[in-house]
């Protein structure tokens, strides 16, 4: 199936496709939303793949960057605002856009389905347990067709051939990306590679 095809009848949001797209579409630079809408095919295909809900996978590959654009200022508030762990506020937009940015997809576009939204919340860090959606929307952002770096077409094989060993090897190879450049690393990360990393298959 392909993501124009799909037509959401409000049953996970009181929108249809289209006018959900055109939310999208006013809240992102283009290079942003066409990567979203390759999210929406690449969770739907994996959703296919792995007897998940594709509607689901699509809602929560088209949404899951809504908030990559917005100012720091709006997420440093929404911290405060909804007293979440001040710990964030040492962090940015890398992290913001997925650990706080469901927020606005649940207040802004009314998306009340947890299982969506957990998808968004996880999409950045991941989490030490993810269901079959939440990882699907982690490996879609990952391996969706634009992507272009060392390692994309080795993740998009495993991926392709066992979801759970996608999830080890993207969340083991953005850890040591991390560590490689001295970047800070979010504690939740590395939650999830010890979750993940070491009971996989993966080299």
């Amino acid at each position: 199936m392909e993501n124009d095809q799909l037509s959401y009848h409000g049953h996970f949001v009181p929108y249809t496709r289209d006018e959900l797209v055109a939310k999208l579409r006013a809240a992102l630079t283009d290079h942003r939303y066409q990567h979203c809408l390759r999210v929406e095919q690449t969770a739907m295909d994996l959703a296919e793949q792995n007897g998940v809900d594709i509607e689901k996978a699509a809602i929560g590959g088209l949404v899951h960057d809504y908030a990559k654009q917005r100012p720091d200022a709006d997420f440093i508030q929404a911290i405060k605002d909804y007293q979440l762990d001040p710990e964030l506020l040492n962090y940015g937009n890398a992290i913001w856009h997925g650990v706080v940015g469901w927020l606005f997809v649940k207040n802004e576009l009314q998306i009340n389905d947890i299982d969506i939204l957990n998808a968004v919340r996880y999409h950045t860090v991941g989490h030490q347990y993810m269901t079959p959606l939440e990882q699907i929307v982690y490996m879609a952002d990952y391996i969706e067709p634009g992507r272009a770096f060392p390692g994309v077409d080795e993740a998009r094989k495993i991926t392709r051939n066992n979801l759970q060993d996608g999830v080890a090897y993207q969340t083991k190879q953005t850890l040591s990306y991390l560590v490689t450049h001295n970047k800070p690393v979010f504690p939740q990360t590395i939650v999830t590679y010890n979750s993940w990393v070491p009971s996989s298959g993966i080299d």
